[in-house]
């Protein structure tokens, strides 16, 4: 493989913080940019939920087209250029049908994902995926920080369409830098390319189905708090923009920090499924406080600990999506894995919105913390199998030895 430049990973590195700063920029402030146009609950929620909806669909064919193809950067042109017709489409005055064609477009956006994701690991050697994994969510977690910052001081400081306008800028200038990508020769030469017995063979990795459906379940809870609702219980209880800059603060900071950390402190101690299962455990006990939250400082608690619980988990469950899944298989299992975690993104503020219109904003809260509370059940499952399996084996070698 030709040696990737540290230059061209400083430009991936940019380009990757624009493409999630666009995307986020504006998420603290939507719920109620939304409610102050008029829309009910539900309808946010299905707003809200309509970004997941989208890469449901189209993740997979995505990682499909760009293995068959041996291609990454054409779907990385593709996520800048619908990053910036997302904020636009949200600038559009009247119609409810603007914001969700804008939140739809985020969707796509967000779809291409996948190559982002390969073309980076693309850029190390075998057996550092997980490195390459924990380095990329860094970057997903700082451009999203960076965004969410921004979002409430924009509003506050100038009017609630200033997120917007940024998002599309900020994208636009992501689009223009991607055009000097590098891909490794390696993705484009000496590939093969992908079949469709291939697929069936990806599709049927049993890590790669295990990590999916746990990643439904971690996307869902985060998608009904600090990307979906958690900005409108922070006004409910009497927050302003700088506040909800806050709290955004206050989820982002140690959930980059888990995200950074964790491979090299908490795997190695506790194990994968370990420090999966306490990141889950943890996030449902902080989701179900919420629905106690009377207070920005109590708020602001259950967001520190909830996004250094989701951080501890995010990026092991990227990297084992791919771990066992050979080169050119790779875009078409993070394309399954994603448009898998898709139907959480999509379900979870969907069935929270309906369950919030009735019961307020604590329903749907609840319903999160029980999402966080089957993951953990999962997991400790799926361990003691795993643990089981491994005391047979040994017990087979240990009689094997004796006789």
């Amino acid at each position: 493989m030709k040696r990737i430049s540290a230059s061209q990973k400083l430009l991936f590195t940019t380009i990757t913080i624009l493409y999630w700063t666009s995307m986020y920029v504006y998420v603290p402030t939507l719920s109620p940019y939304l409610s102050g146009r008029g829309l009910s609950l539900s309808f946010i929620g299905i707003v809200l939920g309509s970004y997941g909806f989208v890469q449901m669909l189209v993740r997979f064919p995505l990682g499909i087209l760009s293995d068959r193809w041996g291609k990454r950067k054409p779907f990385i042109w593709l996520g800048m250029l619908t990053a910036c017709l997302s904020c636009l489409l949200f600038l559009i005055p009247g119609l409810w049908l603007w914001p969700l064609a804008g939140r739809l477009m985020a969707g796509v956006c967000a779809s291409t994902w996948v190559a982002f994701t390969v073309l980076y690991a693309g850029y190390f050697g075998a057996g550092q995926t997980g490195r390459a994994m924990g380095n990329i969510s860094v970057m997903t977690v700082s451009g999203q920080m960076i965004g969410m910052l921004l979002s409430g001081w924009l509003t506050e400081g100038f009017n609630e369409e200033a997120p917007f306008i940024l998002g599309a800028i900020i994208a636009g200038i992501g689009l223009m830098l991607a055009f000097l990508l590098q891909e490794p020769r390696t993705e484009l030469r000496n590939q093969p390319g992908m079949s469709f017995g291939m697929i069936k063979n990806v599709v049927r990795t049993k890590s790669l189905l295990q990590v999916s459906l746990l990643s439904i379940l971690a996307h869902g809870v985060l998608f009904i708090t600090m990307f979906g609702f958690t900005p409108l219980k922070a006004e409910e209880i009497g927050a302003g923009g700088a506040t909800i800059t806050l709290v955004v603060f206050a989820f982002m900071l140690p959930h980059a920090f888990a995200s950074m950390v964790t491979a090299r402190w908490f795997t190695p101690r506790f194990g994968y499924w370990g420090t999966i299962g306490a990141g889950f455990a943890l996030s449902m006990i902080c989701t179900g406080a919420m629905v106690f939250a009377d207070s920005i400082g109590f708020l602001v608690l259950t967001q520190a600990i909830n996004g250094f619980a989701q951080g501890l988990h995010m990026p092991l469950l990227l990297g084992l999506a791919i771990r066992d899944v050979e080169l050119p298989g790779r875009a078409t299992a993070m394309g399954l894995y994603q448009a898998m975690y898709a139907i959480g993104m999509f379900s979870g503020p969907f069935v929270a919105g309906w369950l919030n219109e009735g019961w307020g904003l604590n329903g749907g809260f609840l319903f999160g913390s029980l999402l966080g509370l089957a993951a953990a059940m999962l997991v400790w499952a799926w361990s003691s199998q795993e643990r089981r399996a491994a005391n047979r084996s040994n017990d087979v070698i240990t009689n094997k030895v004796t006789l």
